[in-house]
């Protein structure tokens, strides 16, 4: 897409979706509020935070970014998200400005403002297929070689880009070891000619210009015309996974994981939310439920309100992760995992640990540092142990802080561990996390978290 197309789009999108939010907020306004309400300077309050609490989503979401509209689906998606996160901005606005704003106002504006998004992004999306042309959206592309890598490049431009067009390959004949499903247009030779007729606008190379140097020749000659050359590498020869590419002076640097929170600011990001979160928890939960808990748990049993365990933490590094006692006091609490039905968890354990409130001292851990709110749930040091000879990834969660909640446990994988395929999918989701963190997909494992605390986590014994 060319610069000009995409400003076109983006300043319409942004326009469109203003002010179909301030068509909503005018509706809602005169028919909901009482007359004497609408003119008030507490609503022109409200008003100015409804535009400015999506205005600051869409940023933070990057709504508007050419790959995110570009893909129905996914722009979707991020729409969802863009008006959750508005939502929520809205709910904490009103939460703590302490003025009586009407509900129904504040409940009708957000539902019409849904419908017209969806209504928005429908027409927006037919608008695109019908003027994808005359906005140059097509881009036609030609692939250099004809292997596993040029297989797997065609698939996904057929597949996802949904405006990119492959006219096919070129390859030399004596390195076709199969029959093509896919137009061989030619030899290497024939490939400027093709290009410089048909209006090509980039050229992939899945070959090495190193074993065959003709593909210097053809980059040159692409530059000449205005295409666009690209190398494709196939580094899956020596490494048979997704590995990740970052540069040092110029220098391509392999990693075998994506890690967001190896960002500096990203960690900043997380932190902030930790400290602010557990602030809000400690100051306006913990204050009255610690005294009242404290008192209910001395006469449930015998033993000390709170248990302090060692468990594994960041890098490995062993910390005392704090909870309220759910057990009687025995000897084998830092050996042993609890199971269903386990004899030791005393009559207000049970209800503590159905609703994950023995966990919430844990927030004086992620204050001090030791943990984070979401993140690989820690285990007792004896089962680190053991669990790191069963699954060779193991250690792998350990990169990150461990969570008060996580991945895996919001998708049932918590408790006791039976079989060694359970450890496997919780490993897996914890690296799952790590690699694909988001401050949003936080925001998403909180509210999840809370939903299934409310209901009761059949998981949770």
């Amino acid at each position: 897409m060319n610069k000009l197309s995409y400003i076109f789009y983006r300043t319409l999108l942004w326009f469109w979706d203003l002010v179909s939010l301030n068509i909503v907020i005018f509706l809602v306004s005169n028919f909901i509020l009482p007359p004497g309400e609408v003119g008030t300077g507490q609503y022109h309050v409200l008003f100015a935070v409804i535009n400015l609490s999506w205005m600051i989503s869409v940023h933070l979401t990057t709504l508007y970014m050419s790959k995110n509209w570009l893909d129905f689906t996914m722009f979707y998606k991020r729409t969802i998200k863009c008006f959750l996160f508005t939502l929520l901005l809205l709910l904490l606005f009103v939460f703590l400005y302490k003025y009586d704003y009407s509900r129904k106002f504040t409940m009708m504006t957000m539902l019409g403002f849904g419908i017209f998004l969806t209504m928005n992004r429908v027409a927006f999306n037919l608008l695109i297929i019908s003027f994808r042309d005359k906005f140059s959206f097509q881009k036609n592309v030609v692939i250099v070689g004809y292997n596993n890598t040029s297989k797997r490049l065609i698939r996904y431009f057929t597949d996802e880009a949904k405006f990119v067009n492959v006219a096919g390959c070129f390859e030399d004949g004596e390195r076709i070891s199969q029959l093509s499903n896919f137009p061989i247009l030619g030899e290497l030779k024939d490939c400027m000619s093709f290009v410089t007729e048909n209006n090509i606008t980039e050229i992939y190379s899945t070959l090495s210009p190193e074993q065959y140097p003709y593909i210097y020749d053809i980059a040159k000659a692409a530059e000449k015309q205005f295409v666009h050359f690209k190398f494709v590498p196939d580094y899956n020869i020596f490494i048979n996974r997704n590995i990740y590419i970052d540069f040092v002076d110029n220098l391509p640097v392999l990693s075998l994981r994506n890690e967001p929170l190896e960002d500096t600011g990203n960690r900043i990001k997380k932190r902030m939310l930790d400290i602010f979160f557990s602030l809000f928890v400690i100051i306006f939960i913990l204050s009255w439920l610690v005294p009242i808990l404290s008192i209910l748990i001395k006469l449930d049993s015998k033993g000390p309100i709170f248990f302090t365990q060692l468990r594994s933490g960041k890098n490995g590094l062993p910390f005392r992760c704090l909870k309220f006692r759910s057990l009687r006091v025995n000897d084998d609490a830092n050996v042993k995992q609890v199971v269903k039905n386990d004899q030791r968890i005393t009559r207000l354990g049970r209800i503590m640990r159905k609703t994950n409130i023995d966990e919430l001292p844990q927030f004086f851990n992620v204050l001090l540092g030791d943990m984070s709110i979401v993140g690989p749930r820690p285990h007792m040091l004896k089962h680190t142990e053991d669990f790191s000879h069963l699954y060779k990834q193991y250690m792998i969660r350990h990169f990150a802080k461990p969570g008060l909640t996580g991945w895996a446990q919001i998708n049932g994988f918590r408790g006791e561990i039976t079989e060694n395929i359970l450890l496997q999918r919780r490993i897996e989701h914890d690296i799952w996390y790590m690699e694909n963190w988001t401050l949003w997909l936080d925001f998403q494992i909180i509210f999840r978290t809370v939903f299934l605390s409310i209901i009761g986590d059949k998981n949770a014994y």
